[in-house]
This record gives C-alpha cells, structure tokens and sequence, in this order.
C-alpha cells in the first residue's frame, strides 16, 4: 500500500466559494449589484465576513458564466442585459417551464409534489421578512426541485443557467408596496393545482407565473453609469 499523500484538504474553502458564488448570483438576479458598478473583491469580502481569497473565486466563476466582467486592478464589472435579453429568456423558460409543470401534474403522484410544499414555505418566510435574496435563492431551490420531479436530469441545469442570467430590478420596490408576499404565495397555488394533477389548470399558471415575474417584477431600472462607483 503507497504511504498517504500529505494534501491539503479543499472541501471546507470551496463550500465558503459556492456559498459565496450562490449570495452574488442571487443578488445579481434580484438587481442589488446593478451594471456598469464596479465591485471590489476586499469590500464583498468585509462585507462577507471573510478574505478576499473566496470572494475573488467565486467572482472569476460568476466570469466564466459571463455574468460578470473583470476590470483591471478595481474588480468585477455586471454584465449589461437588455430588455430583449431578458423578454428572450423568459420565452426559453415558458417553452420549458409551462409544459414541463402539466407532465409532472399527469405523471407524478401528488403526494411526490406535495412534499416540496416546505420550499415554497420557505418563499413565502423570506417574502414576509423582506429578504430579497433569500427569496431568490429560496425561489431557486423550489422551482429547481419541482422541474427535477419530471425525470430529465438536464433540464434543472438548464433552467438554472437561464435564472442566473435573469434581472429583477423591480423587487425591491414590490417588497416596500407589500405585494411581494403575495407573489411568494403563488408558489403554493402553483403547487396545489400540480399535485390535484389539473395538468392543464398548471400550465397556465405556470404561464402567469413567468409573465409576472417579467412584466411586475423585472421594473425598467436605468443601469448605473459605466464608470460608477466601487462597491
């Protein structure tokens, strides 16, 4: 038998980077870090409770997914998306989405679709609270962990990519009117009509779902300047 290799252990650094990389991307989806504003990697860090080290991994995968952008010696720039970019995909998760939800209401057995009703619990808590990005991520974990029930182990991956790429600008001004909670409920809606197995009574709900979330949600927030401050 070799002799053991005295190796690092990476398992705990790269949990704080995942961690890390899911809070920014989360907020990237809600709209807190805005285009064209610079964010350095040591002010997320303070920010975070942690070195620059993690933070500036888990900004260089938020490159590699093109989410974000380096800027040279001041940090990382938010990719700019248009209103076409995200009326586009928005279509590409309806044609996923909407029949995805009306096959797992005819094929799955209620009882599989009832026991996700903790997650969309778990919007509905961060809704009440105002925790915009533990809604996204809460939101995430709910519609990731329904779309799984369908048995195609390639398309939560896929409808992942696309929220990533997803901008919510109008979030936080819903929040103050009180209408976010009320948006969070519509996950529990959702799920009953799924596991009543009305296949049809869930597609268009599903439907309605992904338009409010463009039309109410995604406001028409101007972009910061090019050369905005460093966060």
């Amino acid at each position: 038998m070799s002799e053991p290799l005295n190796l690092p252990d990476f398992r705990a650094r790269r949990n704080i980077r995942e961690k890390i990389a899911d809070a920014l991307r989360a907020a990237l989806v809600a709209g807190e870090m805005r285009p064209g504003v610079i964010y350095s990697a040591p002010v997320l860090a303070e920010r975070f409770g942690v070195s620059a080290t993690p933070v500036r991994e888990a900004m260089l995968d938020l490159v590699k997914e093109g989410l974000v952008s380096v800027v040279r010696n001041k940090g990382f720039r938010v990719t700019a998306l248009s209103e076409r970019d995200l009326d586009e995909i928005t279509e590409l998760r309806a044609l996923i989405e909407v029949p995805t939800v009306a096959k797992i209401a005819a094929t799955v057995p209620g009882e599989r679709v009832a026991a996700l009703r903790p997650l969309a619990e778990a919007i509905v808590r961060a809704a009440e609270t105002g925790d915009i990005v533990g809604y996204i991520e809460a939101d995430q974990a709910f519609h990731l962990e329904l779309l799984a029930l369908a048995g195609n182990a390639h398309l939560p991956g896929i409808v992942r990519d696309l929220r990533h790429r997803s901008r919510l600008y109008g979030m936080a001004r819903l929040s103050e009117q009180g209408g976010l909670v009320a948006s969070a409920r519509e996950h529990l809606e959702l799920l009953g009509r799924i596991a009543a197995g009305d296949a049809e009574g869930a597609a268009a709900f599903m439907d309605h779902h992904l338009r409010h979330v463009r039309g109410v949600w995604a406001g028409r927030a101007e972009p910061e300047p090019a050369d905005g401050p460093l966060i």
